[in-house]
């Protein structure tokens, strides 16, 4: 009998053993998607820029930060997650950096450092800013000056390229003069901390003035020239059907050096011209460009509406949509909170009328964009920002008032998002519009799950002009608003315009007050100053 036990027993644990096997590897671990939600390094200049989808930190170094020995000052990322990326430790980011975020699955992220460095090499009698190539290959930095210029006697008035604090040898100051003749080269050693780097100096011949760019948009244009620097430099325009040239303004020139550059507003819309550049006497050849036609704003007087169900759609029935809401989210449990009104601006038609309220478990921000509402995510939502938009508008206009709440609701106790915001309950709330142009392939798409979280980003690379306007005041009576469009480039053309109206400005993390109530009405897009 004693045996007859022994051998159940052990029985039993190889079975309870076995049992315990399959439970394990049957019951799956939890996905949970894990991001760094902030990050901050010794000597920044600008905030880290986050791309939850790309899963990427970018940060923007002073150019007196060892970039081997980068100090991390502080880090965020989701609950739980562990990474060996941590407060108090150094990372050398002089190429970009993976780490890994691990809880029940690993996820891989990268830090991107970027150091910009103020290069300058200036020469007498040199035309337009000179050109830095820094690559893995080389390190060249080439002037121009004019054919006339004696290139065996070429004094260098500035040279710096490398950080601060870094020392040139082979350079004697601005009485250096060095011999570029027949396109000879001159090599120079730089120093700093630890690093050695040759650079190779150019000089060659060039026209005494050109137009390097002519952007024409609508009612505006951005020329950009070089020529001799100390010249009297600047642009001549004309339609191309008269002969009669126009000097431009001074008042609409920007000049660095030898470089030059306008913007050239109250053109005529979809009209040839013809520009040129001068520098003192020497003219350049002429270049053609021609200005595009205005594209409005499909029922920007919110005047059209149409209803399915309880879900308040801000078009026109039988209509193509331009504008969205998060309606279809809100009327799951509830009655649509951004909804047509007869109080209007012009005293007349419809306005939009957004309210932020609690959907019974979850606050809702009233709220419009350019887009369309994709799906409901649980109690979240999938959208697509931005509709198809090739104009190039200088600002948008509208009017718009405004009653702000205290913020009363917050994101669930004991989540990142909570220990962000919970300073801000009985705070007033703010509204939000704002307006962007990109050259996106494709809408952007917008999660506000916190598990897979992606919001809109201003500092999107793809982004070639944005404005926004932010308001935590109550205003009773419709308030014309203008927002002026700051272009970071002028060469490029959009595919999509994005823009959101919201009664409150975090409402993407549901963070608000309840009756936060934001009107818009009339709005449009200007073509001109």
């Amino acid at each position: 009998m004693k045996k007859i036990k022994i051998y159940a027993t052990g029985l039993f644990l190889i079975l309870a053993g076995l049992l315990s096997s399959c439970i394990e590897n049957n019951v799956p671990y939890p996905i949970i998607k894990l991001d760094i939600t902030a990050l901050e390094v010794e000597g920044e200049t600008t905030g880290a820029v986050i791309s939850t989808e790309n899963r990427t930190v970018t940060v923007t170094l002073a150019d007196t930060v060892n970039m081997k020995k980068v100090y991390i000052r502080k880090v965020e990322m989701t609950e739980g997650a562990r990474s060996i990326l941590r407060p108090d430790t150094t990372f050398d980011l002089t190429n970009p950096q993976t780490v890994i975020l691990s809880l029940y699955q690993d996820y891989p992220w990268k830090i991107i450092a970027k150091q910009p460095i103020d290069r300058r090499f200036v020469v007498e009698g040199q035309i337009g800013e000179a050109i830095f190539y820094v690559n893995e290959k080389e390190r060249r930095a080439i002037a121009y000056v004019s054919k006339e210029q004696d290139l065996s006697k070429i004094k260098i008035k500035e040279l710096k390229l490398g950080p601060t604090g870094s020392t040139i040898h082979g350079y004697d100051g601005n009485a250096t003069v060095m011999n570029f003749t027949g396109g000879q080269p001159q090599i120079v050693i730089v120093t700093y901390r630890d690093i050695l780097e040759d650079w190779t100096l150019n000089v060659f011949e060039t026209d005494a003035v050109k137009i390097t760019s002519a952007d024409g948009w609508v009612n505006v244009a951005w020329l950009y020239g070089e020529g001799l620097e100390g010249e009297d430099n600047g642009f001549e325009i004309r339609e191309a059907t008269s002969e009669e040239w126009q000097k431009v303004e001074a008042s609409y020139m920007i000049t660095t050096g030898g470089s030059f550059s306008a913007r050239i507003p109250h053109l005529k819309a979809s009209t040839a011209y013809v520009c040129r550049a001068y520098s003192g006497t020497s003219i350049s050849t002429e270049k053609t460009f021609t200005t595009t036609a205005a594209i409005e704003l499909p029922n920007a007087s919110f005047d059209y509406w149409s209803m399915d169900g309880k879900v308040a759609n801000p078009w026109e029935e039988n209509s193509t949509p331009f504008w969205d809401t998060g309606n279809i989210g809100v009327t799951t449990a509830s009655q649509s909170n951004s909804t047509p009104t007869d109080d209007t601006a012009a005293g007349s038609g419809k306005a939009a009328r957004l309210e932020s309220k609690n959907v019974i478990v979850k606050f809702a921000a009233g709220n419009l964009f350019t887009g369309k509402f994709i799906k409901v995510d649980g109690t979240n939502g999938i959208l697509n920002f931005g509709q198809p938009f090739t104009g190039r508008p200088t600002k948008l206009k509208g009017y718009y008032k405004y009653t702000t709440a205290p913020i009363t609701d917050l994101p669930a106790e004991g989540s990142q998002d909570y220990t962000r915001f919970q300073n801000y309950k009985g705070k007033p709330d703010t509204c939000a519009i704002y307006i962007a142009l990109g050259d996106w392939t494709e809408p952007i798409e917008i999660r506000t799950r916190p598990t897979n979280r992606k919001l809109f980003d201003k500092n999107d690379e793809h982004i070639i002009a944005y404005a926004e306007m932010y308001s935590g005041t109550t205003v009773t009576e419709y308030k014309k608003f203008e927002l002026n469009l700051d272009y970071r480039v002028t060469n490029r053309v959009p595919t999509y315009i994005v823009i959101v109206c919201s009664a409150s400005k975090y409402g993407d993390y549901f963070v608000g007050g309840r009756g936060s109530t934001l009107h818009v009405d009339e709005f449009s897009l200007d073509y001109d100053y």
